[in-house]
């Protein structure tokens, strides 16, 4: 975020003659506007003027020097990374020189001065909606006519997580350091991400859940795995009778009507990215707070990536850590990481694995610059939040 240095004395003065208006004035927003606008242009000198023009250029030219140097170095990341992914097409060993081993530059110039003149006001930008649960519970009522049956405690769903995540394979180790990781060793089923401490804050992403799934995840897992979840509440079903069975029956019909919308278009991340942004993905999503379903969705989330690397011929079992990279940056991008043998990890920067500005907007990456610095911050991180009491209970639970 950039930081804009107040200039006092024109504060002063604007804020004054607004104080000092008619009242019936101050009522027209566009008169005081026009008025605080004429205030700032009376006091931007020719001198002020002058002096950020000369800043302006020392910045524009320092901004240059850099781009000349910052758009070269991220092509080059662009090439090799289309390298590798070529060289493992054809199942060709990788080595160093398929990587960038240059950290990338560093803009260290002056800040860009702020402008004295008055400029034409913008249009606020219209910040995009961010659903949060009551979202997604109103969606899969009005959409679906169905409510998640959501836990009596958290207890409750992480031994239903536990449950299902060791049927599938996964380790003790691997859910609860994950956990510990994504939630801060304390989130609960339902904690989105940004509301994490509060409740009246506001929700920076969809992500929710023990491996925060955001919309898209839950919409790319029911297209593809929808039917295995189908045959889980299928045989949970049977299990029942009477009147215990029938909302096992209803969720088992809303469940089969979301997997044919999922599959309704191509399984692309683009597509069900388009199905998310919906009512009707926001209702999907709200599958993740279900007691049944939830727990195949936070398992799968992460077994997909194993499943991957098994895949791509990678058979050691991931350690927690691995697995966290290959769920952030995604599996192909995280396998690169995660087969690199330690030297490797030791010389490589963590910039070859981003885009430029993903790269530049995510402090951990650029501060933890190698790939072995990456997965060891990871790593403590996890250590840390694993002592925290939901970890303690997800690892109970298990």
């Amino acid at each position: 975020m950039r930081l804009q240095l107040i200039r006092a004395p024109l504060t002063v003065l604007a804020l004054g003659m607004v104080l000092t208006m008619p009242q019936a004035l101050a009522r027209e927003p566009g008169a005081m506007a026009s008025t605080v606008t004429s205030a700032m242009a009376q006091a931007a000198s020719p001198q002020a003027i002058a002096e950020y023009r000369r800043k302006l250029a020392d910045y524009q030219q320092a901004r240059a020097a850099f781009e000349a140097e910052a758009g070269p170095y991220w092509s080059q990341i662009a090439e090799r990374r289309r390298g590798r992914n070529a060289k493992r097409r054809e199942h060709q060993p990788i080595t160093l020189d398929d990587y960038v081993l240059t950290q990338p530059p560093v803009y260290t110039g002056p800040k860009r001065p702020v402008n004295p003149e008055p400029q034409p006001e913008e249009e606020a930008r219209e910040r995009k909606f961010i659903p949060v649960v009551a979202d997604l519970l109103k969606a899969a009522t009005q959409h679906f006519q169905w409510t998640p049956q959501q836990p009596a405690n958290d207890i409750e769903f992480k031994r239903a997580y536990a449950r299902v995540a060791t049927a599938a394979g996964l380790t003790r180790e691997q859910a609860v350091r994950v956990y510990a990781f994504e939630t801060g060793g304390n989130g609960g089923h339902d904690m989105q991400s940004g509301l994490e401490y509060s409740r009246r804050a506001r929700a920076i992403s969809t992500a929710i859940g023990y491996n925060q799934l955001l919309t898209t995840n839950s919409v790319d897992l029911l297209a593809e795995q929808g039917q295995e979840f189908v045959r889980a509440l299928t045989a949970k079903a049977a299990t029942l009778s009477g009147v215990a069975r029938q909302p096992i029956e209803h969720k088992l019909s809303v469940l089969k009507r979301m997997v044919a919308l999922a599959k309704s278009v191509p399984d692309e991340w683009s597509e069900h990215e388009k199905i998310g942004n919906t009512p009707q993905g926001w209702a999907m999503h709200a599958m993740v707070l279900d007691i049944d379903v939830g727990p195949l969705l936070q398992t799968h989330k992460l077994l997909t990536s194993v499943t991957f690397a098994r895949l791509k011929g990678y058979t050691r079992p991931l350690t927690a850590a691995e697995l966290e990279m290959m769920n952030l940056t995604g599996d192909s991008t995280g396998l690169d990481m995660v087969t690199m043998p330690q030297a490797m990890r030791e010389q490589v920067p963590t910039s070859n694995f981003f885009q430029r500005g993903g790269y530049e907007r995510n402090p951990v990456a650029s501060r933890n610059n190698t790939v072995a610095k990456l997965l060891a911050v990871t790593d403590a991180r996890m250590d840390s939040n694993s002592t925290l009491p939901g970890a303690r209970d997800l690892a109970a639970a298990f």
